[in-house]
C-alpha cells in the first residue's frame, strides 16, 4: 500500500480522499431519505437494529388491538337511527351472498343497545362501552372501511397483510422490518391471543407471520398459560459461563457458513434469535411481571375485576412492553369463530355485551395510562376486526348478524393521529361503505405513514420484483393526521 500511495502526489491524494467523504456523506443523505433499503445481510450483521424511518414522525410503537370475529359497525361505533325506523322490513335489492349462511337472511334490525353522545365532537357511543366512551376525544374514527371477503380466514389474512392468502408479511413485520427494534434485549413484535381456551384466530400463525421477509421480523406468540415464551429460563445446571460459550460456539460456526452463503438471510436471522434468547432470559420475566405496578395501576385497567382482569392484564403488559422499546404488540380479543369470538351470528345482544364487557375497561385503562406516562404521543393504538356486521338479521336462535365485508369501523388514537375526528360514512343503514370509502391499503398506508413511512417505497426484493405491504394500492387518509 505504501508504494501505492507514494505514486499520488499531495494534491492527487487529497482529491481522492476528498472524493471518498463525499460519497460517504452521500450515503449517509441516502440513508436518513429512506433511499437506502434496510439489509439483513452478512454486512449488517443486525437485522433489528434500529432504522430511521422515511421522514419524521411522532410514533415510535404500535398496539394494535384486534377484535376478532367481526365486531358489528352498527352496534358499536356507527350510529344508524334509520335502523330503528325499518327494523322488521325486507332490504330491498340485498345479495343473499353478501354474509356467510345464504338461507339466514332476515329483515333489517335495528340496534338492541342504546346509544348515547359524548366527547367535545357529540361522538355516538354504543352503550356496551361505557369506559372507552370517556376518550372518544382520543380516538380518530374511520366508518367508510371495506375488504374483499367475507370469510374469516381470508378476510384476517388481508387485513393483517394486505392479501387474502397466506405466507405474505404482517403489518407488524413490514413495521420493524423498516424501523428495527429499540430493545435489545425483547423480541421486537409480540402477539397475545385469547387466554381463555376459545382457541387461537383463523389461519393462526399466518396472521403474525414474516411471510417472504427474513423470519427474524415475524410476531413471537405468547403463550396464554405457563411461562410466556418457551425456554424462558435457563436450563437447571446451565450456568451463566457455559451457556455463554455454547452461543460463542455456535455463533462462530454459524457465521463461517454465512461466509459462504452471505445472501442467506434466515442463517443470519438464527445467528440473532439465538442472542435474542439468550438476553431475553434476564429482560423478559421482568418485562412480563405486571406484579411490579402499583396497584392503582392495576384497578385502572381492571385487574382486579373478574369479566375483564385476563384481557386488562395483556393491556398492562403491551404497555410495559412498548415502555422497554418493544415495536409492535398485537392482542387479540376471541378465538376461533361464533360465540367464542366477536362473531356474532346469533344472539348479538350476549356475544357484543360479553366480549365488550372484557375489553372496554381495559382498553381504556391503556389509553388513560399511556397518556399520563407520555407514551400516548408516540404510541399508535388501533382497534378493529376483519370486517363488519350486516344491518340484518340472522334467522335462527336469538337474532345475530352476518359477516359483512363492505362496511366496518376502525378507530385509531395516539401516534400522531387527530384526536375527536370521524373520516368517511356508510349509507343511513350502515350496510355499505358509501362517502370517503377506505380500503384495507389505504388503511395500511395510513399505519405506515404514522410510522414515518411512505408505503410505496417501503419495499423487499422477491422472487424478481419489489413487493410491498400495500402491493399497487393504497391512499394515505389525511384527514385524521394530525
Amino acid at each position: 500500500m505504501l508504494t501505492n500511495l507514494s505514486l499520488y502526489s499531495r494534491r492527487d491524494l487529497l482529491r481522492r480522499a476528498g472524493a471518498g467523504a463525499g460519497m460517504v456523506a452521500l450515503a449517509s443523505l441516502f440513508r436518513d431519505e429512506g433511499l437506502i433499503l434496510p439489509s439483513s445481510s452478512a454486512a449488517n450483521p443486525d437485522p433489528l437494529a434500529p432504522r430511521l424511518p422515511h421522514f419524521p414522525t411522532k410514533a415510535k410503537s404500535v398496539i394494535w388491538l384486534f377484535m376478532n370475529g367481526g365486531p358489528s359497525q352498527v352496534d358499536t361505533w356507527d350510529y344508524k337511527p334509520a335502523l330503528a325506523k325499518w327494523d322488521g322490513k325486507e332490504l330491498e335489492g340485498f345479495d343473499k351472498k353478501t354474509g356467510f349462511f345464504t338461507e339466514a337472511v332476515g329483515p333489517l334490525m335495528k340496534s338492541p343497545f342504546a346509544w348515547s353522545q359524548h366527547g367535545k365532537n357529540g361522538t355516538w357511543v354504543s352503550e356496551i362501552f361505557p369506559h372507552m366512551a370517556k376518550h372518544v376525544d382520543k380516538m380518530a374514527f374511520i366508518h367508510s372501511c371495506h375488504t374483499e371477503s367475507n370469510n374469516h380466514s381470508p378476510a384476517l389474512f388481508m387485513i393483517n397483510t394486505g392479501s387474502t392468502r397466506m405466507g405474505f408479511p404482517c403489518v407488524g413485520s413490514w413495521a420493524t422490518y423498516g424501523l428495527g427494534s429499540e430493545s435489545r434485549n425483547l423480541p421486537a413484535f409480540v402477539v397475545m391471543s385469547d387466554p381463555l381456551d376459545r382457541g387461537l384466530p383463523k389461519g393462526q400463525a399466518s396472521n403474525w407471520g414474516a411471510g417472504f421477509l427474513p423470519s427474524v421480523y415475524q410476531g413471537t406468540w405468547l403463550r396464554p398459560k405457563g411461562d410466556p415464551i418457551a425456554n424462558m429460563k435457563r436450563p437447571a445446571g446451565m450456568g451463566d459461563a457455559a451457556q455463554r460459550a455454547q452461543l460463542d460456539l455456535l455463533a462462530k460456526l454459524n457465521r463461517e457458513s454465512l461466509l459462504n452463503s452471505p445472501a442467506e438471510n434466515e442463517l443470519n436471522a438464527r445467528i440473532q434469535s439465538f442472542e435474542l434468547a439468550y438476553r431475553m432470559q434476564t429482560a423478559a420475566p421482568e418485562a412480563f411481571d405486571n406484579d411490579k405496578e402499583p396497584e392503582h395501576i392495576k384497578k385502572l385497567y381492571g385487574i382486579d375485576q373478574n369479566h375483564c382482569k385476563h384481557f386488562a392484564a395483556q393491556c398492562l403488559t403491551a404497555r410495559r412492553l412498548v415502555e422497554r422499546g418493544v415495536r409492535c404488540v398485537q392482542i387479540y380479543s376471541g378465538g376461533m369463530e361464533n360465540q367464542r369470538s366477536w362473531d356474532g351470528h346469533e344472539d348479538i345482544v350476549g356475544n357484543h355485551r360479553g366480549f365488550a364487557n372484557e375489553t372496554d375497561q381495559p382498553i381504556a385503562g391503556l389509553l388513560a395510562d399511556l397518556e399520563q406516562r407520555g407514551l400516548l404521543k408516540e404510541t399508535l393504538v388501533i382497534w378493529g376486526g376483519e370486517f363488519g356486521r350486516l344491518p340484518i338479521s340472522q334467522k335462527g336462535g336469538k337474532p345475530g348478524r352476518d359477516h359483512n365485508p363492505h362496511a366496518f369501523t376502525y378507530w385509531m388514537a395516539g401516534g400522531g393521529v387527530k384526536g375527536g375526528t370521524h373520516h368517511g360514512e356508510t349509507d343511513e343503514l350502515g350496510h355499505k361503505a358509501a362517502v370517503d370509502k377506505v380500503s384495507v391499503n389505504d388503511l395500511h398506508a395510513t399505519i405506515l405513514h404514522l410510522l414515518g413511512f411512505n408505503h410505496e417505497r417501503l419495499t423487499y426484493f422477491h422472487n424478481g420484483r419489489n413487493f410491498r405491504l400495500t402491493d399497487v394500492a393504497g391512499e394515505v387518509v389525511k384527514s385524521i393526521l394530525a
